[in-house]
């Protein structure tokens, strides 16, 4: 037919006709060859979006939802390739708009996107909008449903971020990290699972010992494969009496770090409510009932939703570290330097959300720094090895003046009258100790002593205590004096 029409129309008039038919001839074939390629290409871009090759796939779901901006399903392809190689703006546009068209996975991956971005108050909304699309089709939500206690638990905590000062990361190997940390002899020492126990069998995991060198602490897996953390003494020469640090270890514990106190213990879990993979949690021991006390999770910047573990507290030098993967490749862990808190003070009145997601989130160290403040000598001292006696000459005491000057020995005092107030303190101090070892000399023997003499030695502790906190108000006062007196000589800085 087609063939009829043309001949006729060329017998008409060849001499006019033919040149207009060449692009009408033209035309169908560039519309033949363009909806050929459009399928052949929508088929590659399907099959790389199946495979889970989101970079491959991203420009032809770009032209795709282009073509079609009001396509539900090609916005929610485009929305997850975005997501997933962490173009998050564009993410959130194209779900929303597959959202609100009702493609039901667009939901969850907002709810995920909203977690990656610290948004917890959104993503807890589209968590709940999910499970209910999901109980109208009768679907199972009970995974659903633990995300969204795990959304509602992380905007709990972001409210309680902790104003903690992060002074360095390090983006290292993840199998490298220990190579970072720098202790003092005071501290103890770190080595890997590994070395330690000269093993090949693979258990990531490290072993921690004490400054005396006479306990460590590690996990390993257990029989159930659950990393659990032990414990062992060394009696004469060798290492044994194995003992399990918490009973019903039934998720990964990991990663255990004990201060010079003997006591605390940080150590990183995936139980015990995580909010993501390792969280850090510290516990210490009761020797009442020989065993730890119930942990306590550790708050952010420390945990995120990602993995977080091989918190270190040096006592000496005044720093810690920790390790997270947080916005990191697969094979790569950021290590963070920080000045420990041990008042653990939350950041108060934040400008607005945006500014506390990036402090919770850790987006830059820099914004956690304090204003003015040289952090160079202390970021010099965490990497450099220092013995207790060199520690114990460089750092007498810590005489914190304001946010920017701390003195460690007497000579830095610049007021004669701050110098001699701050001796006292000192001379205080002293008293404060001495008193203290005098008191638990005495409650030791009123334990073990006879009820004949337990009444007299009732009123000694009563006499010591009273005596204690006099001398402790009396020291605070005077470390009070000294730094008004300090501030005045340095012109009120």
């Amino acid at each position: 037919m087609k063939f009829s029409i043309f001949y006729k129309i060329r017998r008409k008039g060849p001499s006019k006709i033919r040149p207009k038919m060449r692009k009408i001839t033209a035309s169908l074939l560039f519309l033949f060859v363009s909806l050929f390629g459009y399928a052949q290409s929508l088929d590659q871009v399907r099959t790389m979006y199946s495979e889970g090759r989101y970079e491959e796939a991203k420009p032809g779901m770009a032209r795709l939802v282009k073509q079609s901006p009001n396509n539900s399903t090609y916005n929610h392809w485009y929305g997850v390739c975005c997501y997933e190689t962490k173009d998050y703006e564009n993410a959130e546009k194209y779900l929303i708009v597959a959202s609100k068209r009702n493609v039901m996975e667009s939901t969850r991956y907002l709810a995920m996107l909203y977690t990656d971005l610290y948004r917890f108050d959104e993503a807890v909304g589209m968590w709940e909008k999910y499970i209910e699309l999901q109980r109208k089709q009768k679907n199972d939500p009970s995974e659903s449903e633990k995300r969204l206690e795990q959304a509602r638990n992380l905007n709990r905590m972001q409210e309680k971020t902790e104003d903690v000062q992060i002074i360095d990361s390090l983006v290292v190997s993840k199998d490298a990290f220990l190579e970072v940390y720098s202790l003092s002899e005071e501290s103890g020492f770190l080595q890997s699972f590994d070395y330690f126990f000269n093993t090949g069998d693979p258990v990531s995991s490290i072993v921690y010992t004490n400054q005396k060198g006479s306990a460590i602490y590690y996990a390993r897996p257990s029989e159930n494969d659950v990393y659990t953390l032990y414990t062992q003494s060394k009696l004469l020469d060798i290492w044994g009496d194995e003992k399990p640090l918490f009973t019903n270890q039934s998720k990964d514990n990991n990663y255990p770090f004990v201060l010079p106190d003997g006591a605390t213990l940080y150590f990183a879990s995936k139980g015990y409510e995580s909010i993501g993979g390792y969280d850090i949690f510290i516990t210490r021991y009761n020797i009442n009932t020989n065993s730890y006390l119930a942990p306590e999770q550790m708050g952010m910047p420390f945990n995120s939703p990602a993995n977080d573990y091989m918190m270190v507290i040096d006592e000496s030098k005044g720093l810690g570290w920790f390790v997270s993967d947080r916005n990191q490749p697969e094979d790569k862990v950021c290590v963070y330097l920080f000045i420990p808190d041990p008042s653990r003070k939350r950041i108060e009145n934040p400008i607005d959300n945006e500014t506390l997601r990036r402090r919770a989130a850790l987006a830059s160290i820099r914004d956690t720094w304090k204003e003015g403040t040289d952090y160079t000598s202390l970021v010099q001292l965490a990497y450099a090895y220092q013995s207790q006696q060199e520690m114990k000459k460089e750092r007498d005491f810590e005489f914190f003046i304001n946010d920017k000057i701390t003195y460690y020995t007497i000579n830095e005092i610049k007021s004669p009258e701050a110098k001699d107030l701050y001796e006292d303190v000192l001379s205080l101090n002293e008293q404060i100790e001495n008193l203290k070892n005098r008191l638990k000399e005495i409650r030791n023997s009123f334990i073990n002593a006879p009820p004949s003499t337990r009444e007299q030695l009732r009123l000694t502790i009563l006499q010591a205590e009273n005596q204690l906190y006099t001398l402790i108000e009396k020291a605070t006062e005077q470390e009070k004096n000294a730094r008004n007196a300090e501030i005045r000589q340095l012109g009120g800085k």
